[in-house]
């Protein structure tokens, strides 16, 4: 079978770090993924050339770095300066970052999966507003494929016989939507937005990209197309962190989540530089990213620079090194175990570019952010990872997208300060362009603000009173305090005070009708703003709001509708 799949998938490319990878749905298949998954041979490992720049520092003071660290799905809960850590394992070098600088108790992602997260992160702006709704997906199934060996069956909504009643809580795939899709690779974030990178750009930095893409593989999309000077990583939404039959590595196979047996029979262990061909990392990918961004430190020590390092983890497969598994060995649940030492690596990854930057003398004059793409998935199983916050990526409630969000900068931001006002990833954008003296684009809107100002308090007021975010017919609105979530399936508006109730517990919509209309006017006026989706959801899949893959709904349980 694992010969077999990984033969068909050079045909059907899946995917792995959108919504799904494919739904049965009265008897049509649909598979959702990123192009250009498997294709290709995998050369061998080689070192990579790191552009070098002077061989001396300037003479005259230079605006400060950024580097933009992002990690892959993690949760809230999984850094234990908002949370616990996973199993309760501490992550002090991803603390230190707060503790050094500023923690935003009320950060967000710019949506709540990772593709259009990231364009929003990208280009500081909503992502809504170019047509970047949905994660880029395919429907062109060859008529060989045999669905009834392997059935990709739904990602994140459940066996249908688990649920309380067959007519409830399908997946509904809109065929017609299917039979119009045009390819994947050239979805993607258009070349005509001008990203964070093309920002640092015109300011004279040289603009480095590490690990993950997952915007679009066109011509015109890719990260060397798109302002980065330098890009070793992967344009697909994943890789394998090392083969799965290396003998340093632990792996957890979720068998109740279809995918992630399609993961481990295809999904690839390799990475490209500058778009070169496809070769192997020397080691687990999570360290192989972290010692090439400190190789890239190295040799950007003498000019301003921009990273974005963009790591995979803790995003499955779930595969730690063993050194990590063996150090956690008061963790005893196996899969716990293994995602808290993918976490634990991302963490010594964080502390090795810290060291770096402390030994090359960059430490007082670099602008260091962490945060996380969106919150931690249901199908990984594992029922703590977003808490306190209920949802999972691919909702809107709090724990599908309030995520991690640090910032340092020595002698501008106060040791251990906090933000309580919301922000937003596309404030990453604004903020970067300032401190680099890049003017914002006046062609267009741009959503992002400056948040150093806030954070200093040379500025009064919030940075936002109300954030947007919208997922086909699904669609929530924050202003202030209050957060409405208009659904579609089943027709309701659920409304929170997130002031004194910030885990979305209790609606107040038929208490507060005065407050629905209020926000629902403002998601209309918002809506009215933005482009059409530039390419149509294909699925939209129930995902129960309590309860991850894995575990059995109870009657009754909350449950929403995602597209893509």
């Amino acid at each position: 079978m694992a010969k077999f799949l990984r033969t068909a998938g050079r045909v059907l490319l899946g995917t792995v770090a959108a919504v799904g990878v494919g739904l049965y749905a009265g008897g049509d298949y649909i598979r959702l993924h990123m192009a250009g998954w498997l294709g290709g041979r995998t050369a061998p490992n080689h070192p990579v050339d790191w552009a070098q720049g002077p061989a001396a520092p300037p003479a005259a003071a230079r605006p400060p770095n950024v580097i933009l660290i992002l990690a892959d799905d993690l949760g809230y809960n999984d850094v234990s300066i908002t949370g616990t850590g996973p199993g309760g394992m501490k992550t002090p070098n991803i603390d230190a970052i707060g503790e050094q600088g500023v923690t935003f108790a009320n950060g967000y992602a710019g949506n709540a999966t990772c593709a259009p997260s990231r364009a929003a992160l990208m280009s500081g702006r909503y992502a809504t507003r170019f047509g970047y709704e949905f994660t880029p997906t395919d429907t062109r199934l060859p008529s060989w494929f045999p669905t009834s060996v392997f059935r990709p069956d739904l990602m994140f909504a459940r066996n249908i016989a688990e649920f309380k009643s067959e007519s409830e809580h399908k997946a509904i795939f809109d065929e017609a939507a299917a039979k119009r899709a045009g390819p994947p690779g050239g979805k993607g974030l258009p070349a005509s937005e001008v990203t964070i990178a093309e920002q640092m750009q015109s300011r004279g930095y040289h603009t480095v990209h590490l690990g993950k893409w997952h915007l679009g593989e066109a011509k015109g999309m890719r990260p060397e197309d798109q302002g980065f000077d330098e890009s070793l990583g992967f344009i697909i939404g994943g890789q394998k962190f090392l083969p799965d039959d290396d003998p340093n590595v632990v792996n957890s196979r979720q068998d109740f989540d279809p995918i992630d047996k399609f993961l481990w029979a295809n999904l690839p262990y390799s990475v490209q530089f500058n778009g070169s061909p496809r070769f192997a990392p020397d080691r687990y990918m999570t360290d192989y990213l972290t010692d090439n961004a400190v190789q890239a430190i190295k040799a950007n020590r003498n000019r301003p620079f921009f990273m974005y390092l963009a790591y995979n983890a803790p995003h499955t497969p779930l595969q730690a090194l063993k050194s990590d598994y063996d150090a956690l060995a008061n963790i005893k649940d196996h899969r716990l175990r293994v995602y808290a030492a993918m976490v634990r690596a991302v963490d010594r990854g964080v502390g090795k570019v810290m060291a770096e930057l402390k030994a090359q003398g960059l430490d007082e004059n670099t602008i260091v952010i962490f945060t996380s793409d969106n919150g931690g998935a249901n199908y990984i199983g594992l029922p703590e990872i977003n808490r306190p916050f209920r949802g999972w990526k691919a909702t809107f409630y709090e724990g599908g997208m309030h995520v991690p969000f640090l910032m340092r900068w020595p002698g501008h931001i106060a040791p251990a300060t906090k933000f309580a006002p919301m922000i937003s990833h596309f404030d990453i954008y604004a903020t970067a362009s300032a401190a680099a003296g890049a003017p914002l684009p006046r062609d267009r809107t741009v959503d992002g603000v400056d948040l150093l100002p806030f954070v200093t308090g040379k500025t009064a007021g919030v940075p936002h009173q109300t954030l947007f975010w919208r997922s086909g017919a699904y669609r929530v609105v924050r202003d202030g305090d209050w957060k409405l979530q208009i659904l579609e399936r089943p027709v309701q508006s659920l409304l929170f005070n997130l002031a004194t109730d910030p885990t979305e517990r209790r609606d107040l919509a038929a208490a507060q009708p005065a407050k629905v209309a209020e926000l629902t006017a403002k998601l209309a006026a918002h809506d009215a703003a933005q482009m059409k989706p530039a390419w149509e959801a294909l699925i939209h899949s129930p995902i129960a709001i309590d309860t991850p893959l894995g575990v059995k709904p109870r009657p009754g349980d909350a449950y929403i509708y995602w597209s893509n």
